[in-house]
């Protein structure tokens, strides 16, 4: 009897963690990983506003020598030669089961918008972000790490 309540106690527990990484959302602070070079490359803050996700880079990494704050030289429209820091590079993101997708992603150092979705994992420690052109298969993924 005994190892039955501990086997249900064991069992809850684990549904209960299993639960809490699916509800887990994405709003809040991340640190980009380049997925290339595995650096830190800046902070971006996910906010919701009528069930849409947007992310604004509120700081960058920058390297000595670098410019520490950098304008969108190769964005176009409203965006060309903006300030990086405090520009909105994501958008349109919506819930959908156990991802976010249905949005865009922007690509500062590039210029180029790209289609997105975005799944929390590890507890929402962390956020694969995976920016494509045309089909999911056809992108790259980066994994964001929660700062707050």
């Amino acid at each position: 009897m005994r190892r039955l309540a501990i086997l249900t106690l064991a069992a809850g527990t684990l549904a209960a963690a299993s639960a809490m990484a699916q509800d887990a959302s994405p709003i809040g602070v991340w640190k980009t990983i380049d997925d290339e070079t595995g650096k830190p490359k800046s902070l971006v803050r996910i906010t919701e506003s009528n069930g849409e996700l947007r992310g604004k880079i509120e700081k960058l990494f920058r390297e000595s020598g670098e410019d520490p704050n950098p304008k969108c030289e190769k964005c176009e429209g409203t965006l060309k030669d903006q300030p990086v820091i405090g520009m909105t590079i994501i958008t349109g993101m919506k819930k959908d089961g156990g991802e976010y997708n249905g949005g865009q992603i922007l690509d500062p150092n590039n210029g180029k918008v790209y289609k997105s979705k975005m799944t929390v994992v590890d507890g929402g420690k962390k956020l694969d972000v995976r920016g494509y052109i045309g089909v999911p298969m056809l992108g790259r993924t980066q994994t964001w790490v929660r700062q707050e």
